[in-house]
Order: C-alpha cells, then structure tokens, then sequence
C-alpha cells in the first residue's frame, strides 16, 4: 500500500530538483502525477525515469503564469486519470542578491508572476475539481524567506510571504470543500535553484554554515514534507506552515 494510492496529482516545476523529488516520490507512493514545466527536454527525461521503474505520470509543457496552461494540466488530469485529489505548487524562481533600489519593475513583477501569480492560477483552477472529487489537499512551496527577513533580495521574500498568507486564506476559505491547503518552507536546498555561476560554492559554504545542522537539505527532505501533506496523515492539517530548514529559523 503507498501513501498516496488512489490519488490524482499536479505538480508544477517538476522537471528538476526539488519538483522532479516530488514527481518521483509521488509515483513511487501510488498517484498518478500529471507534471509540468518550461523546461521540456528535462520534464520528458523525468517522465521516462519514473516510467520505467513502473510510475504513472505525465509531462505537459506548464507555464504557471498562464491560464491556459493550467487549463491543460487539470484537463489531462481529469481525462487521462478522472479526477484531480492534490496540487503540489512547486515552481519557484530568484535571482539576485538586488538591492531594492536597483531592483527594476520588471525584475519585481517577474518573480511575482512565477511565485505568486502562479500559486494563485493553480489554486484557482484545482478548487472546482477538487470540489468535483469530494476534496483535496494543495500543497504551496514558500521558503523560510517569506518567514524571516532575507536582506539580499528583496522581491523574492515579498512573493514567498505573498504565498504563506495566500495559503492561509485558501484553507479558511474552502475548508466547507474538504480542501486543505498547507504551506512548505524549505531552507537551503542544494538543487539546481541554488544557481551554478561562479559563486555558488562559495553560497554553499555560507548555507551549510549557518544551519545548525551542518548541511543543506537535499531535494528529498522537502519532498518528505509535501508528501505527507499531500496524504490523509495530515487530514486535520489545513492553513499549517511545515518548516524544514535544518533548524536555521530556529536560532
């Protein structure tokens, strides 16, 4: 028996990292995962691991600032595997450091878009078929940036807030649906969000340093997490934050 038999799943920025964990460890645990990205060539690759080791899941090209392309994903939920039970909102960008006086309007409304507008598309459009299958949990990916104050960026924590109060009210709001909706803030994660210019090793060092457990956490201590509010085990959690950051909000 998986953790997630029966269930019908979305994620969105699936193709590596932290939301190709996701996609695996969904599979591996039962659902059936319709999964989407921008990065094609990478999304089809994970789509073709997962079914060789006997996975159900299916890759769709998903830009989470599109209605349309949110449309598509709940449609070849519904039609390939006839409901839709849990959205995992994954996909996520950053760039920077930027202070705010450099930082430009289209840098700021960019990452809205991605981490907050797209949270809000795919809510949006999961509730009526949530509602549809007698309800669901949507799982949002926030960061402990939109739990404490990050003074090298600045649009990025201001989205990733955005996201732990949107998740809050969405529980309130449809909790008469059987829908829960929780919140997830990782820490440092090493993926390849993390960024690879020159540089990186150096954020790494300074990552591992200032978490009292001495690492980064690996794609799969998040997607631990998702899981287990993507499950009927966290069946009286709706509008939670689940922190996992090796302790580094803690001190």
């Amino acid at each position: 028996m998986g953790r997630l038999d029966g269930k019908v799943a979305i994620v969105s920025g699936g193709a590596r990292g932290q939301g190709a964990a996701e996609v695996k460890l969904f599979a591996q645990e039962g659902a059936k995962v319709v999964f989407g990205d921008v990065l094609d060539d990478e999304g089809m690759q994970v789509e073709a691991q997962v079914r060789e080791l006997g996975g159900d899941v299916t890759y769709l090209h998903l830009d989470v600032r599109s209605e349309d392309d949110w449309a598509k994903a709940l449609q070849t939920a519904e039609e390939k595997y006839g409901k839709l039970n849990v959205l995992v909102n994954n996909a996520g960008l950053s760039f920077g450091p930027i202070a705010i006086e450099d930082t430009t309007v289209e840098d700021w409304d960019y990452v809205m878009d991605v981490n907050l507008k797209g949270v809000f598309l795919g809510t949006k459009t999961a509730i009526p078929a949530m509602r549809r299958a007698g309800g669901g949990s949507i799982v949002n990916i926030s960061s402990t940036a939109g739990l404490v104050g990050v003074g090298r960026i600045i649009a990025y924590p201001a989205a990733k807030g955005g996201v732990r109060l949107f998740t809050k009210a969405t529980a309130v709001q449809h909790a008469k649906d059987g829908i829960r909706c929780n919140s997830v803030h990782p820490g440092a994660v090493d993926t390849p969000f993390f960024g690879d210019p020159e540089g990186a090793p150096e954020r790494r060092d300074r990552s591992r340093s200032s978490v009292p457990l001495g690492r980064m956490a690996e794609a799969i201590d998040i997607a631990q997490g998702v899981l287990f509010l993507a499950s009927d085990e966290s069946s009286y959690m709706t509008g939670s934050e689940v922190v996992i950051d090796g302790g580094f909000t803690a001190q």
